[in-house]
């Protein structure tokens, strides 16, 4: 496994947890990036005491999903635009044996916030990702197997459009594709570990730029499955993205059992709870529960944020179905409602804001780099191990 050349033998495991998150911590924290040239791939390992050489081998699963992960957030944007990001999960999902489907051009018609978004690029357009994993010699549609779709805010570097963000900080936008890394690399993960559950990860993936074909204030989208939008703030374009993917994961034929969306957000998630805990939003408080109890185990910090009733008006327009924008006080919330319209109410939801610990431009504190982290992948594989 790339990254520092460091050898270290633990004595401390106990149980298997221990040894599989001793093995994880112990990869990620030899993590290195670059592209320097005369810079030889390192080599880190690890020896465990132990006859549990399973677990071991589970450690080195995640940590290569996160490695994966980790880099593609690195991989700067002129390199990383849609059609690269396609390509790449493409060549990662094959060498699997995983089936994925990339849609582009006409095939995307329906998807209006991702075509408002990501039509003003120069660079190639978007493209929509669908990585899926079925449990070999198992049916989709087996009675106990469960289904659920994964979907990442995949916005390879996000300028702000029209509603240009301040230079300052703005290199860290060849983040705001954390969310569709982070799933697509959590999809290799479960069919390594060949959990017991069908898992589609989705990633709608776009470049928000200023052009003459970008996105105006006041223009009104079309999202698929047909609900308008006012698009007041090209700034707030995660959210348009992802309503299409929601909306197409619904549509399916195949029985779904729930749908959890990962998106580096809303800045509001930052002002709320820091860079170190991402917020969790429902319409199912088992689900979320059950998604907590899971970031407990795997050490990533989320914390249960509510989605206020009161503040759904907010998000009303005169002159289309619901705008992109409402209050701005309680905006990471209003972005949450904004995702809320474009699920069943049925349908067990989850929406992780991932904003601030997506991406470290601090100091490195424990196994957690400068740069991208992977938040959520650890949770969203043990969250499929307990079915």
């Amino acid at each position: 496994m790339r990254g520092k050349a460091i050898e270290l033998i633990s004595l401390i495991c106990q149980s298997r947890a221990e040894i599989r998150a001793h093995g994880v911590s112990i990869l990620l924290g030899a993590y290195t990036w670059n592209l320097k040239t005369g810079k030889p791939a390192e080599i880190a390992t690890i020896a465990i005491a132990t006859k549990d050489g399973a677990s071991v081998a589970e450690a080195g699963v995640i940590a290569r999903a996160l490695y994966t992960a980790r880099d593609l957030i690195h991989t700067p944007a002129n390199i990383k635009n849609p059609l690269w990001m396609a390509q790449e999960a493409k060549k990662i999902a094959e060498e699997k044996g995983l089936s994925i489907s990339i849609l582009a051009g006409k095939e995307l018609a329906q998807f209006g916030g991702l075509r408002a978004v990501g039509n003003s690029s120069p660079k190639p357009g978007p493209r929509f990702i669908e990585i899926t994993y079925i449990p070999k010699g198992k049916a989709r549609s087996a009675a106990a197997l469960p289904h659920v779709v994964i979907v990442g805010k995949g916005i390879t570097f996000d300028t702000g459009g029209l509603a240009l963000k301040p230079a300052a900080g703005m290199e860290a936008m060849k983040s705001d594709m954390s969310g569709a890394a982070a799933v697509s690399a959590a999809v290799i993960a479960i069919a390594e570990l060949k959990l017991n559950v069908a898992i589609d990860a989705w990633a709608p993936l776009a470049e928000n730029m200023p052009s003459d074909t970008a996105t105006r204030p006041s223009d009104i989208i079309t999202i698929f499955g047909g609900k308008t939008v006012e698009v007041l703030n090209p700034d707030a374009e995660g959210r348009l993205v992802l309503a299409d993917a929601l909306m197409k994961a619904q549509s399916s034929k195949n029985k779904l059992d729930g749908i959890v969306d990962v998106a580096t957000l809303t800045g509001a998630q930052v002002v709320a709870l820091g860079t170190r805990t991402s917020a969790v939003m429902t319409n199912n408080p088992e689900f979320s529960d059950a998604f907590l109890k899971v970031t407990a185990l795997t050490g990533e910090q989320f914390w249960p944020m509510p989605l206020p009733e009161e503040l759904r008006a907010s998000l009303d327009s005169p002159v289309a179905d619901l705008a992109n924008i409402g209050d701005r006080m309680g905006g990471m919330l209003v972005a949450g409602l904004f995702l809320k319209d474009f699920v069943s109410p049925e349908l067990p939801w989850l929406h992780l804001d991932i904003a601030g610990p997506a991406y470290n431009e601090a100091k490195p504190h424990g196994y957690t780099p400068v740069g991208g982290t992977g938040i959520s992948l650890r949770s969203l594989v043990t969250l499929a191990e307990q079915g």
